[in-house]
């Protein structure tokens, strides 16, 4: 019998077949738990009867992590393992404590030298660097960058830089609704010769991910909408 562990489980990136993305290796763990720590109940309980229509949901304990969750309660949600019994971590969307507030309870379990076990599954930074064309040696993930239009000029301004100097691809996120902005801005402030990778709703069925240079782009901007983006600039 494995130890009480502390499962990281990937989540489909959106509106697509579990069997496309997870292993089945993946759906054996999650039959197997009765516990789950997740950003948000609603869309975890919809997940795990994606990946098993046969999971009794209504049997299972969620404990909810978000930014209002208070330390107290993040190491009470450890309180199963320490007793005995296995948790899953589940994410919004892709690996959780990757861009999550999954990585405050792993960092609590590791202290507690829990067991942490990582599952594979999708992450959209590593597909769209895959999928870039761009230095997969040395690259750094900003999240997401400042909202303020000036402010942002200058962040871009520096990462260009890090490019240049440091041979290091940049990749970087936006809250879907303010994809356009951020790609305007981008398209104003970074050189001509410098590529640019726009990577939109990775894994679904309208997947779509292009690198050109922004010259290229200058010619022919792109509506995102409100699809998930991740956003690489390299040389």
């Amino acid at each position: 019998m494995m130890p009480a562990s502390l499962y990281l489980i990937p989540v489909t990136l959106g509106d697509t077949e579990t069997s496309r993305v997870l292993p089945s290796y993946n759906r054996s763990v999650l039959k197997a738990l009765r516990y789950f720590i997740v950003e948000n109940v609603r869309t975890a309980r919809r997940f795990l009867k994606q990946a098993d229509a046969d999971i009794d949901i209504d049997s299972l304990t969620f404990f909810p992590l978000n930014k209002h969750t208070t330390p107290e309660e993040l190491s009470g949600f450890l309180a199963p393992v320490e007793a005995g019994s296995s948790i899953g971590v589940l994410s919004e969307a892709g690996c959780p404590a990757v861009a999550d507030p999954g990585a405050d309870v792993v960092a609590l379990a590791q202290q507690k030298n829990l067991r942490v076990v990582p599952l594979v599954g999708p992450s959209s930074i590593v597909l769209a660097l895959m999928a870039s064309g761009f230095n997969g040696q040395n690259f750094a993930f900003l999240g997401y960058l400042p909202i303020d239009s000036l402010q942002r000029t200058k962040v871009l301004k520096s990462l260009e830089l890090r490019i240049y100097s440091e041979n290091q691809t940049q990749l970087f996120i936006e809250t879907p609704y303010r994809n356009d902005k951020l790609l305007e801005d981008i398209l104003k402030t970074c050189k001509p010769a410098t590529k640019l990778c726009v990577a939109a709703d990775i894994t679904l069925d309208s997947e779509w991910i292009r690198t050109k240079r922004i010259s290229e782009w200058r010619k022919q901007m792109p509506s995102l909408g409100k699809r998930p983006c991740i956003f690489a600039l390299y040389k």
